[in-house]
């Protein structure tokens, strides 16, 4: 059964207009694709592999610039040193679970090698959190098949969310969470330029979640929704956010992007936990970087014309992490555990308090 996203629930955050899918593929050229993987022999899995995919796929031979920020670092992204010494992206995205980074990794690695994208090396960019409540992460039920049908599928329009690909196995402010998006229009420099968020959503203590300010997570307490961990709370988890943006960013402009995260993670909640990997990526599609080019033209935006674009990505973040809980369903997964998913009446009911 799909479930409803927040603005089917007849609420909304932030003031700025979303894109026609409110999704991060609003930013043209961006595709999502998601591989599933769910079974309960001949070891319980609840897990999969997302793919961010810029450039309809031609990222590895038409580079974007890209910065990314770490709020709090136990957590892992693959790629880092080189995106940041470059400020370059050369590759999709990833998003999976905390075991399985390097089978992701290397999965793409041979895509390239194989379809002869990329000439001498090749450093992917793929990130995860931990599913391991709900999957048996110690089985490593993933293949490098699964993340090529991640990579295989991704397209353009809306996308799916909730309990799907890397977000399959995850929980956010101890309801079920997962893979949400949401997308930002807003005017800079006289043009009109397009945000899009994707985010794993998998942290959080149910007390802080927030709806526009609203104390969402205590309206929808433990004596109406049972937390995962009934014999006492786990160490809450992590949130991965790629943002991207068709405006002309150079890398120091997305890294200050990436930063802006988590604010949209802040009004939604979210505290940066000790035991929380919160690493945010964000790329811009503005300016083409074919390879093996010595020479190129680039625009920017001048930094005073990116306040807009702060604004989007903070109110596109706090949306898709709000679309993970609204979309996700609840979920029983390893030695019988369970994870509730969000009531959306308990939406509808904390949107009805609000002032005015």
């Amino acid at each position: 059964m799909t479930r409803a996203r927040l603005r089917d629930l007849g609420a909304a955050v932030g003031s700025l207009p979303p894109g026609p899918a409110n999704a991060i593929t609003d930013v043209s050229g961006v595709w999502v694709g998601h591989a599933t993987v769910i079974r309960d022999t001949p070891r319980v899995a609840r897990t999969g592999v997302t793919m961010v995919v810029p450039r309809e796929n031609e990222v590895w031979e038409d580079y974007c610039f890209a910065g990314w920020f770490g709020f709090n670092g136990n957590g892992e992204m693959t790629g880092l040193p080189w995106l940041e010494e470059s400020g370059m992206l050369g590759s999709p995205v990833a998003l999976t679970n905390t075991h399985q980074v390097g089978l992701v990794r290397d999965a793409l690695v041979r895509y390239s090698v194989e379809q002869g994208v990329v000439e001498g090396f090749i450093l992917p960019v793929v990130a995860e959190t931990w599913d391991g409540w709900l999957s048996d992460i110690d089985a490593f039920p993933l293949s490098e098949h699964d993340a090529l049908a991640a990579l295989a599928a991704a397209g353009s329009g809306p996308v799916p969310e909730g309990n799907v690909g890397g977000g399959t196995g995850m929980i956010c402010h101890e309801f079920k969470g997962g893979i949400g998006t949401a997308s930002r229009r807003c005017p800079a420099a006289g043009e009109t330029w397009t945000v899009g968020v994707l985010v794993q959503a998998n942290y959080g203590d149910r007390v802080d979640l927030r709806l526009d300010g609203l104390p969402l997570g205590r309206l929808a307490g433990y004596d109406r929704v049972p937390s995962p961990w009934p014999g006492g709370r786990e160490e809450p988890g992590s949130i991965v956010a790629v943002v991207a943006t068709d405006a002309p960013l150079l890398p120091v402009q997305c890294a200050r992007l990436a930063r802006r995260a988590t604010v949209g993670l802040a009004r939604a909640g979210g505290v940066g936990h000790n035991s929380s990997g919160d690493l945010f990526l964000a790329f811009a599609t503005g300016n083409h970087l074919p390879a093996h080019r010595p020479r190129r033209g680039l625009e920017m935006l001048d930094h005073e014309q990116l306040n807009p674009l702060f604004a989007a990505t903070a109110e596109a973040v706090e949306e898709a992490i709000l679309n993970a809980l609204c979309a996700a369903e609840t979920m029983t997964g390893f030695r019988g555990r369970t994870a509730h998913a969000l009531p959306p009446e308990a939406v509808s009911e904390a949107w009805a308090r609000r002032p005015g």
